[in-house]
């Protein structure tokens, strides 16, 4: 079942907000992004959902300006990290050369660029494959270069936060006693099938399902999530509600047929998941008590 369309009057309310000429109110674009923003306005109203725009737009000229100009300070070149974006994005560019979202002749310099800047001002992080998934929604939606660098910056920041990544082992044990407590028929058909639960589960835990998800799904999920005021907390849920979903369809596969739906997820109802994720959450504090903040 397809998501259901945005209505003309969504359309109208997020344009209301927008075309304020003083202030932009940001709680309104929240209450309405969890409920999906049109694919023509999603990056604006993410710029402002991430804090890249200020509400006040008093002086929005000037600080869009010292963006750019931080944007163009920065240095670009790394040849060791530009080749393997420029290998990482070709496959995805393949992948998802269906949806028809990205204009192969023109994002492969972007993702570099972008992705390059950020590691030569963050020495901590090193190169992955999925920063190309990370950036590629940015890309997608935003209509300037150092917009999907800001953008870019304040997502993956928040990702690698230390205390975030250094405690992935932890987040990813929790997560597996939440799933064998919800749903212990599909946890002991996983044991049985010996599916290694760490491969998919350490990446859905860490990077928002990026890699995973059909790139149209995904940017649905990130809207809810950027109206979130904590959703790295919620994230979990939803990865929950996701295997709530497909329980049926995984207990009919073999190991490696469960291995490929688990790292190419099939297109869902971002709607019915993020609504299932707040049912399952609330099943989870009823059983261990308050856990996290950050209502979808």
């Amino acid at each position: 079942m397809s998501p259901p369309q945005l209505s003309t009057l969504q359309r109208e309310d997020f344009d209301e907000v927008l075309e304020s000429e003083v202030f932009i109110d940001v709680n309104k674009l929240r209450k309405y992004a969890r409920h999906g923003i049109p694919d023509q306005i999603r990056g604006e109203v993410w710029k402002y959902l991430l804090g890249v725009e200020k509400s006040d737009r008093s002086s929005e000229f000037t600080q869009r300006r010292a963006r750019y100009d931080s944007y163009q300070e920065i240095d670009k070149e790394n040849v060791e990290v530009s080749k393997r974006v420029r290998g990482e994005v070709n496959r995805y560019l393949l992948r998802t050369r269906k949806d028809d979202l990205l204009d192969p002749h023109t994002v492969p310099a972007v993702f570099e660029a972008v992705i390059c800047a950020y590691i030569n001002c963050n020495n901590h992080v090193e190169y992955s494959p999925a920063l190309v998934q990370i950036c590629a929604p940015f890309v997608i939606t935003m209509k300037t270069d150092y917009d999907v660098y800001s953008g870019f910056e304040r997502l993956v920041n928040i990702l690698y936060e230390p205390s975030l990544d250094n405690n992935i082992n932890k987040r990813v044990a929790q997560f597996l006693s939440y799933f064998r407590t919800l749903m212990p028929e599909l946890y002991n058909y996983f044991e049985e099938e010996d599916v290694d639960v760490s491969e998919w589960a350490s990446s859905w835990l860490r990077y928002l399902l990026a890699k995973e998800l059909p790139i149209q799904s995904a940017l649905q999920l990130w809207d809810v999530y950027f109206a979130l005021p904590d959703f790295v907390s919620f994230h979990p849920f939803v990865c929950l509600a996701i295997l709530k979903h497909l329980k049926d369809s995984l207990e009919d596969l073999e190991q490696s047929e469960i291995r490929s739906m688990l790292l190419r997820l099939p297109k869902m109802n971002i709607g019915q998941i993020v609504n299932q994720a707040n049912n399952i959450r609330s099943e989870i504090q009823a059983r261990y008590g308050a856990i996290g903040s950050g209502r979808g």
